[in-house]
C-alpha cells in the first residue's frame, strides 16, 4: 500500500513537468505570432509618398537635409523625368517600394534601399536605381570605366539630401575626389600645378569620373586631344614639329603637378637628354663637370632654362 500510494505521488508531478515543459515550447511561437504585425508585401508603396516618409525623415543635419531635396532639380514639379514631377513616385523612385518599411514594427534597414554605404543591397543594385535615369551620352561607358571596376558607388561622391551637392560644384568637386586620390591632392600642392587649389580648374576638367573608353578617365579620346582643350597653341600644325609633343604630352609633362616650371617630368637638360644625347648634339652631360662654377667647365647657358634658352 505505501509503494501504491507513493506512485500514484510521482505520476501527477511526472505529468506537471512534462505540461511545463510544452508550455515553454508553444509560447515563444505563440507569442511571436501574436506580436507580429500585418505588414504589407515588399512590392507595395506607401499611400501618402513623400508624407509618409517626412514623418519620421525630417532632420536636418550636415550630411542630410529632408528639406533640401526640395530646392533640386529630383524635386521638379514639372518635369516629368524628375521624382517629384507628374506621375513620379517621389522618394520611392529611388529607394524603391516603401509601404513595408514605414510599417510599424517592420525590420526598417532591410526593407528599403538606403542608397548607403552600409546598406545591405550590393552596389550594383544600389547604382541601378541612378542609371535608370541618369544613362545618357556621358555615363554610356560607366560599366567600363574605373569607378564601376573598383565598386563606388554613386552615393559615395554624390550627395543628394543637401541643398549643394560638393562634387557638381567647380570650387569644392577636387576635395570630393582627394578622399581616394590622395596622391593627386599632394600633387596639386607643388609649385607647378594646375590650377585646382585656386578652384580655376576642375578635376571633371580632364576627367569623366562616369567612365571613358580611353584610357585615364579622360574627358576625350586621348590625352593630347585633352590637353588641347585648352593648350590650343600646342596642337599645332608647325613647320618644325617637336615629335614627343605629337606622340603625347606626357612624355615631357605631368598633369597634377610637379615641382619643376612647367610642369616638367624632370629639369631642362637632363629632360632633353632623355632623347638628344650629348654625343649627337654641341651640348654636355649635366654633371658637375658640365655645370659652371666649382671647377665645371660648362657655359652658363646649360642651367636656368637650359636647352630652351636657344
Amino acid at each position: 500500500p505505501a509503494n501504491h500510494r507513493q506512485n500514484r505521488m510521482k505520476t501527477p508531478r511526472s505529468l506537471i513537468s512534462r505540461l511545463l515543459l510544452l508550455a515553454a515550447l508553444v509560447w515563444p511561437a505563440w507569442a511571436f505570432a501574436q506580436a507580429a504585425p500585418n505588414l504589407p508585401p515588399a512590392t507595395a508603396y506607401s499611400e501618402k509618398g513623400a508624407d509618409t516618409c517626412l514623418e519620421c525623415h525630417d532632420d536636418e543635419t550636415a550630411t542630410y537635409s529632408g528639406s533640401a531635396l526640395f530646392k533640386g532639380k529630383h524635386a521638379h514639379r514639372r518635369d516629368a523625368r524628375a521624382p517629384f514631377g507628374p506621375g513620379g513616385l517621389q522618394c520611392e523612385s529611388c529607394h524603391g517600394p516603401g509601404a513595408r518599411h514605414s510599417a510599424k514594427g517592420s525590420n526598417k534597414k532591410a526593407t528599403i534601399n538606403s542608397l548607403k554605404a552600409d546598406s545591405d543591397r550590393p552596389v550594383a543594385e544600389r547604382n541601378g536605381q541612378c542609371l535608370n535615369c541618369h544613362q545618357n551620352s556621358s555615363r554610356t561607358a560607366w560599366h567600363a570605366g574605373a569607378h564601376d571596376a573598383n565598386k563606388l558607388a554613386c552615393t559615395d561622391c554624390h550627395k543628394m539630401h543637401v541643398e549643394k551637392d560638393a562634387v557638381l560644384a567647380k570650387a569644392t568637386e577636387a576635395d570630393v575626389c582627394y578622399r581616394c586620390h590622395k596622391t593627386q591632392r599632394a600633387d596639386f600642392q607643388k609649385t607647378s600645378a594646375h590650377p585646382v587649389r585656386q578652384g580655376r580648374m576642375a578635376c571633371s576638367d580632364c576627367h569623366n569620373a562616369h567612365g571613358n573608353p580611353g584610357s585615364g578617365g579622360l574627358v576625350k579620346a586621348t590625352l593630347n586631344q585633352t590637353c588641347f582643350s585648352c593648350h590650343a597653341d600646342k596642337r599645332g600644325p608647325q613647320l618644325w614639329e617637336h615629335a614627343p609633343v605629337v606622340e603625347n604630352c606626357a612624355n615631357c609633362h605631368t598633369a597634377h603637378g610637379s615641382v619643376r616650371n612647367a610642369l616638367l617630368t624632370k629639369s631642362p637638360s637632363l629632360l632633353c637628354q632623355q632623347c638628344h644625347t650629348a654625343a649627337g648634339h654641341p651640348s654636355v652631360a649635366r654633371n658637375g663637370q658640365a655645370l659652371p662654377g666649382n671647377g665645371g667647365t660648362g657655359a652658363v647657358f646649360v642651367v636656368a632654362g637650359s636647352c630652351t634658352n636657344c
